[in-house]
This record gives C-alpha cells, sequence and structure tokens, in this order.
C-alpha cells in the first residue's frame, strides 16, 4: 500500500486533486469512507479495470462513465463522482488509483468524528497494542485463508460499542490486507488523523506508566520543540528498566537505561 506520502509525480498531483475535492464534501463523511474503501477493493480485485481506469489513451469521459455505470446504485453520487475525478487523473503507477482513494477514504472517516480526533488516534493506538499483544487475535486476523468478511465481524464484535464509529471502520480497513500488516495499517491511519489534525505522533516507550502531570510535562516538551502539537502513545516496556524513548518520525531519542548498558557492553567489547 502507497502512503500518502510516497505517492510521486503525476500521482502526488492526482491525490491532491482527490483531497481537494473530498474538501468540498459537506455530507455524511463516514459513508463516504466506506464507499471509497468499496471502491478501491473493486480496483485491486479487477486489473483490467484498474488498466482502464489509469490508461491515459481512453478517454476522460469513457472512463468516467464506465465507473458510473458500474458503481451508480453500489455507492453514493458523491463517491461515484470522486471516482470520475480519479478517473480523469495521470497515474504514475495503476495500484496508485486504488492506493490513493484509500487514502481519501481514511481521510474521511478521520473527518467524520469531527471534535473527537483525539480519541480516534488514542483507540486506534490501543487497538494496536490489542492485536500486537494477543497471539491468537493477531493470528486471526492475519490468517490468509479466512475471509475478508470473518476478519471484519470478529474486529466489530470486539470494538462496537466500545469505540468511536470511525474506530471500528478504520480497524475493519486493517484487516483488507492492503497494508503489510493490520499493525502497519493502524499506524498509518493514525498518522493521517494526527495529521488531520495538524498533529506530530511520538511513540515513547517506558518501564513502567507516566503519571498525568509527566505525561503532560513531555508533550508540552516535545510540542515546543516540533513547533506543534504532538499526540504521545505511551508503551510500557519491561526491556526499558528505566529512562524513556521517544520516537518521532525519523528522530529517536534514547534515554533508557537499557540503551545506556548497550553502550556499555559494546565499549567494553572492544
Amino acid at each position: 500500500m502507497t502512503t500518502s506520502g510516497t505517492f510521486r509525480g503525476a500521482s502526488a498531483e492526482a491525490l491532491h486533486t482527490l483531497t481537494s475535492a473530498l474538501d468540498q464534501v459537506t455530507g455524511d463523511l463516514a459513508t463516504v469512507g466506506k464507499d471509497l474503501f468499496r471502491v478501491a477493493a473493486l480496483l485491486r480485485g479487477e486489473p483490467a479495470l484498474r488498466r482502464v481506469a489509469t490508461d491515459q489513451s481512453v478517454a476522460t469521459e469513457a472512463k468516467q462513465g464506465l465507473l458510473r455505470e458500474l458503481l451508480t446504485g453500489k455507492v453514493g453520487d458523491t463517491v461515484v463522482d470522486l471516482a470520475g475525478t480519479a478517473a480523469g487523473q495521470r497515474w504514475t503507477a495503476t495500484r496508485d488509483l486504488p492506493d490513493a482513494l484509500e487514502h481519501v477514504g481514511v481521510l474521511a472517516t478521520v473527518r467524520s468524528a469531527g471534535s473527537e480526533t483525539t480519541r480516534l488516534e488514542d483507540e486506534l493506538f490501543e487497538v494496536g497494542q490489542l492485536v500486537a499483544g494477543n497471539p491468537e487475535l493477531r493470528d486471526a486476523l492475519s490468517d490468509p485463508v479466512r475471509s475478508v468478511e470473518d476478519k471484519q465481524k470478529l474486529v466489530a464484535g470486539l470494538l462496537t460499542g466500545k469505540a468511536l464509529p470511525a474506530t471500528v471502520t478504520l480497524a475493519e480497513q486493517s484487516v483488507t490486507g492492503s497494508y503489510r500488516t493490520v499493525g502497519v495499517a493502524l499506524e498509518a491511519f493514525q498518522r493521517t488523523a494526527a495529521a488531520a489534525a495538524d498533529q506530530g505522533v511520538a511513540e515513547v516507550r517506558v518501564a513502567k506508566p507516566l503519571a498525568d502531570g509527566e505525561l503532560q510535562r513531555l508533550v508540552d516538551v516535545l510540542s515546543r520543540q516540533y513547533g506543534k502539537p504532538v499526540h504521545v502513545n505511551v508503551v510500557v516496556d519491561a526491556e526499558v528498566i528505566g529512562g524513556i524513548r521517544v520516537e518521532i518520525g525519523d528522530d529517536v531519542i534514547d534515554g533508557t537505561v537499557s540503551s545506556r548498558l548497550d553502550s556499555a557492553r559494546r565499549a567494553l567489547a572492544v
């Protein structure tokens, strides 16, 4: 799966056009997101259709007409129009078309959460931690024999009524196989949510949970350092022993005892 930051050339411009089109949508964004996921799945599952939809030698009107014929009645008019807009763009690779539609679907779903974006980020992180810490659940969600629909029902059964509808939708999308793993998908979705709120995302590893005051001080320090709000995900990791390790983007700040011990061992081994 191509993430928003890895589209290149014409595909990056096409994604920008699609995102701008989504900016004009004022209706039911939750439904728009789900419909975009359906269109992305259709294009991934039908290589011939995907090739036609991205073929620059085919007239834009013909591609839009084909998609309208296939999609009308199956998804809302807003998404039919968005798919038509996508077909009118140039794409660096054919796979970028469904990837872009999925990304815009994630963005629509994030926006459907309204003022609860921070809660959405927290819940996506918690779902990722749940999957990572439960081998049986992780195996069930990655089982190639199990259908996507069955995996989605499993996820919905765990989360419905306990998490935001947007969280449930994105967790269901994470098991479709468009990303390498469920965990990678959830991380990407959380980054999209943070970007929508103009935030950075930091993963903080500590030996024991941070007190509320400690967490807020860390948030304040990182926000000042990076010049924008930073959403902090705290991972309690016994291997840390003491201290703190912060990852934000490509930056790593490692002040853990385990890191210092490893450095000492390497120095002694020289």
